[in-house]
């Protein structure tokens, strides 16, 4: 689930931030990709084989609900010259704490390969956030026998959510439209020279907002520096939804309204309506 300083703290910041939409694995990825020489085709089969076949946009850029009175039309800059804009772009979207939070270097990089890997189950290494570790250690309550997640480790997350309720879902999309060749570019580099940023993007939001949403505070137990859910249901659950949990219940429900917003403003679709009672911990 994470170290005991806790490399999730991002994660509240992160889904509203790089939702509409890393420095190291980005740029190990580019150079191993850069390094490798192309594969050696035999003459004989060559002629025979098939071309690439280019998947299937599900989600283009083009259906985004974005009204035109919030359309920027500015020049993007190159990817690697774009931090400076994009920190500028993100503390007016998401309020003073944003640039408290925010790594400055290779913004877009970090937030295209921290989606990328959200709804895997790899973990994340804390060197390709795109925004600070919440401060102070990670938090624990021990009840009788019990070590659970509590209300100290919930009170770490309040920057991130005071950028959750200052973001307004529709100038963020905007915003993500605008500079959107700058996230495909990215995601390219990042080892998907076919894919596309904003498929990735919904599967990441889907999968978040399919994270459970328990009733009672989440028993954890310590796994060397780690620590790491009790329940086994969760512990084997997506890198995003197992952050996401970490943030307490009724964060968790906020986030999730916004990103119900984010993504129905990014595919044009409403989802269903959430339900209303709690999953169970383990659904």
């Amino acid at each position: 689930m994470g170290k005991q300083t806790s490399t999730g703290g991002w994660i509240v910041a992160v889904v509203v931030v790089a939702a509409v939409v890393g420095a190291g694995a980005y740029l190990a990825r580019k150079a191993m990709h850069a390094g490798a020489p192309p594969p050696v085709v035999p003459a004989s089969s060559a002629s025979a084989a098939a071309p690439p076949v280019e998947p299937a946009i599900r989600h283009p850029i083009e259906q985004a609900q974005v009204a035109p009175a919030t359309a920027s039309t500015s020049a993007l800059p190159a990817l690697d010259d774009s931090d400076a804009g994009v920190a500028a772009a993100l503390a007016a979207l998401g309020g003073g704490d944003v640039s408290a939070l925010l790594v400055p270097q290779q913004i877009i990089a970090r937030l295209v390969a921290t989606v990328d890997a959200l709804p895997r189950h790899d973990g994340l290494a804390a060197f390709t956030l795109p925004a600070r570790v919440p401060k102070g250690a990670f938090a624990v309550d021990e009840a009788g026998s019990a070590t659970l997640l509590g209300e100290r480790n919930y009170a770490r997350y309040a920057p991130y959510m005071r950028v959750v309720d200052a973001v307004d879902p529709q100038a963020l999309v905007a915003w993500y439209v605008h500079a959107y060749p700058l996230f495909q570019q990215a995601y390219r580099q990042l080892g998907y020279p076919t894919g596309y940023f904003n498929d990735r993007l919904v599967v990441a939001i889907d999968d978040l907002l399919a994270a459970p949403e328990p009733a009672t505070p989440l028993a954890v137990v310590r796994s060397k520096a780690f620590y790491v859910y009790v329940d086994p249901a969760l512990e084997a659950r997506s890198t995003g939804q197992k952050l996401l949990l970490r943030v307490g219940p009724a964060n968790e429900v906020k986030i999730k309204a916004k990103l119900r917003a984010i993504r129905t403003a990014l595919t044009g679709r409403t989802l269903p309506a959430a339900p209303t009672a709690a999953n169970a911990a383990g659904g």
